[in-house]
């Protein structure tokens, strides 16, 4: 018989070592390794045999798929592509206390009103989840309850023909699978019973929706392999400070990545927000210096979202940079391309930017805005109180096009904006020429110097303030 081995893994990355040591060589985080045992190798000659032939079969079929299920929240049918697929996986990860659970126990609440939906908690008790409901005002839902964490008797329970419709899982983390040594929440026991749960779920054709710790640096943890098993993963983000929760979709095997969907937290739990770019333009306050509207886009939804950014003379050598929303790489090139291609003098002080709402946005057509937002507050004169702006900024100094403008503009037109700082057209005729508009008055840059002569109201706007100046010794 062969002898049993043993292999070294990292609880944080999933290396894999020869011997245990105290700081994983791939991440860097200290005792992390645990030894895990292995299935030994056949003997030289030896296979497994007796495996039966697969039956091949083509993409199109006789009947047609089930119909997606509709959770009653529309803003998570939009991030999911149109309802829960049924045999899917999901796993939804986001910060502690973000609204995780919140979010799933009125989607199941909703879900068991029209079929089977089974909620299993390992991290609360079948009493404090009943609390929560009744706080959400769902308590009297038909939600089968559950506290458990033995992935044998969660299979068992899962396992028959009265299988439920969604399964949700609360959390991956902190499931266990016996015939493992290593402790819950270890790379071996979540690889093990997400594999478990994803193939039950494909076999009985249920939902399943996994919940995910994330690190602290924002990542899900555990094996990076437990995205790769499910189809959809969706992050909640938000900032503590703000009510506003954003659903984000970054892998989706059944729908569109990258779509948004938008909540509110209230005392009554989550609240659907239909128009967030009403809501991100809420608190906005008109003819202030130093802010801008961006027209973007998320998903295939555009939301208007405010950029603010405040020029302050720096009492430091080394001026501070504080981005709260966007890439600061990303400000410190139109920051360089302010400088070095429209003489607009900024290395020297302290600049501050910030994307109201708690929102993040990762597009670069945001860089206009940006620059919008720096030379308003640089020159102390406001962006036009009706205007929006977005387009992608070049090295070379140019305004580039950006994707669906046309979107943009029906947005800002819809929420009263009158004018649209933005890239030059395509011609008409061609491919997205960004018709749609015509309600708004478009005001055309081919470079980043027109923006700044905008703000040139014969002061100084192409260069810092006086006491910006002396900031910088």
């Amino acid at each position: 018989m062969a002898k049993p081995k043993s292999r070294f893994v990292c609880q944080s990355c999933g290396a894999v070592t020869a011997r245990w040591s105290g700081k994983c060589d791939s991440c860097g985080e200290w005792n992390s390794i645990v030894e895990e045992s292995v299935e030994p190798a056949l003997p030289k000659g030896q296979s497994r045999t007796g495996g039966r032939r697969i039956e091949f079969v083509g993409l199109t079929g006789a009947s047609a798929p089930p119909p997606r299920r509709t959770t009653g929240l529309v803003e998570l049918d939009r991030v999911t592509g149109g309802g829960l697929v049924p045999g899917s996986a999901i796993l939804i990860g986001g910060d502690p206390g973000i609204g995780k659970s919140t979010l799933l126990l009125q989607a199941t609440a909703s879900l068991a009103r029209g079929g089977r939906a089974a909620y299993i908690s390992g991290e609360e008790s079948v009493d404090q989840i009943r609390l929560r409901a009744q706080r959400l005002n769902v308590g009297d839902a038909p939600v089968m309850l559950a506290s458990a964490t033995a992935m044998r008797d969660i299979l068992a329970s899962l396992d028959g023909a009265d299988a439920p419709d969604v399964v949700v899982i609360d959390s991956i983390q902190t499931m266990y699978v016996d015939s493992l040594e290593s402790a819950p929440g270890t790379v071996a026991q979540v690889r093990a019973a997400a594999q478990e749960l994803i193939r039950l779920a494909k076999r009985r054709g249920f939902t399943l929706i996994l919940v995910g710790h994330v690190t602290k640096e924002g990542a899900i943890a555990g094996p990076k392999v437990l995205e790769h098993m499910v189809d959809t993963v969706l992050y909640f983000e938000g900032e503590r400070g703000h009510q506003f929760r954003i659903l984000r979709a970054v892998k989706n095997r059944y729908g569109a990545t990258d779509e948004i969907g938008v909540f509110e937290m209230t005392d009554g739990g989550l609240a659907e927000v239909s128009n967030p770019s009403e809501l991100f333009l809420a608190d906005r306050k008109q003819d202030v210096s130093g802010a801008a509207v961006f027209a973007g886009i998320e998903g295939s939804r555009p939301v208007l979202v405010e950029v603010q950014a405040l020029v302050a003379p720096s009492p430091f050598s080394t001026p501070r940079r504080t981005v709260v929303g966007w890439d600061s790489g990303r400000l410190a090139m139109v920051m360089a391309v302010l400088e070095a291609r429209c003489g607009v003098e900024v290395a020297g002080a302290d600049v501050f930017l910030n994307v109201a709402g708690g929102l993040k946005i990762a597009e670069p057509a945001m860089d206009l805005a940006v620059a919008a937002a720096l030379v308003s507050s640089l020159t102390g004169v406001p962006v036009p109180k009706e205007a929006v702006v977005f387009g992608e900024i070049g090295l070379s100094g140019e305004v580039r096009a950006v994707s669906q403008m046309d979107t943009r503009l029906k947005e800002a037109a819809k929420l009263g904006f009158a004018k649209a700082l933005m890239p030059a057209r395509r011609k008409r005729g061609t491919k997205g020429d960004g018709r749609g508009g015509e309600a708004i008055e478009m005001i055309e840059l081919s470079r980043l110097g027109d923006l700044t002569l905008l703000f040139d109201d014969g002061s100084h706007a192409r260069r810092l303030p006086r006491q910006a100046a002396r900031g910088q010794g």
